[in-house]
């Protein structure tokens, strides 16, 4: 294949440069928001697409392993702030001398001022014990609810919604604040809403 049939081709299956530019703005602009939620509720539509997105998000053998518990109550929320300010609280005594206040002073989580707690979890029994792509890599299905991770957070961000991903948790701790059953594991307890300023949090991977 020459030069030109080369550039034909990817022509034909690249994206139109708008496109491409909005795909990459929302990959660099994406922020881990900690403390700059707003109180006003995410539309059901809203919530839906981005909730949609995830389920698109690549599998191993087409496991799509995931499953999305959403959080409005305050109730439930308080729990999972409870089970957050444990672990916390002993995060702490791991640093020590000015490590140790540094990280206390650090705003870690948004659980309670968020609007919406989406808990992104993983069935690591519902395809069966032998699935393709996942024959020797067994932790497969934990890297796919990843991805999953990522195409809300991605999908959220387009919308204009901020999304801080909490993991300061002892697995048990979270999983009997939402009443998950222990054959499934929590990945990723995310905080979501409308935020004060997107383009002045800082760029974070994980809370």
């Amino acid at each position: 294949m020459n030069t030109a049939q080369a550039q034909a081709t990817q022509s034909v299956h690249a994206f139109t440069q708008e496109a491409r530019d909005a795909i990459y703005h929302t990959i660099f602009s994406r922020r881990d928001v900690r403390g700059q939620f707003l109180p006003t509720p995410v539309p059901d539509e809203v919530l839906s697409r981005i909730l949609t997105a995830a389920h698109y998000a690549p599998s191993v053998g087409f496991m799509q392993p995931w499953n999305f518990l959403v959080v409005r109550s305050q109730d439930t929320k308080r729990r999972v702030h409870d089970a957050f300010a444990k672990a916390h609280a002993e995060a702490a005594g791991m640093f020590e001398g000015d490590k140790r206040a540094v990280y206390q002073r650090l705003k870690l989580e948004g659980i309670l001022e968020s609007p919406i707690g989406i808990c992104i979890t993983c069935d690591r029994e519902r395809t069966g014990p032998v699935v393709v792509g996942r024959t020797h890599m067994k932790t497969m299905d934990l890297y796919s609810s990843v991805c999953a991770v990522q195409n809300l957070w991605l999908a959220a961000r387009a919308e204009g919604l901020g999304v801080g991903w909490v993991s300061i948790f002892h697995q048990a701790d979270l999983q009997q604040a939402l009443g998950i059953p222990k054959g499934i594991t929590p990945i990723a307890y995310l905080c979501v809403g409308y935020v004060r300023a997107v383009s002045n949090l800082k760029c974070n991977t994980a809370g």
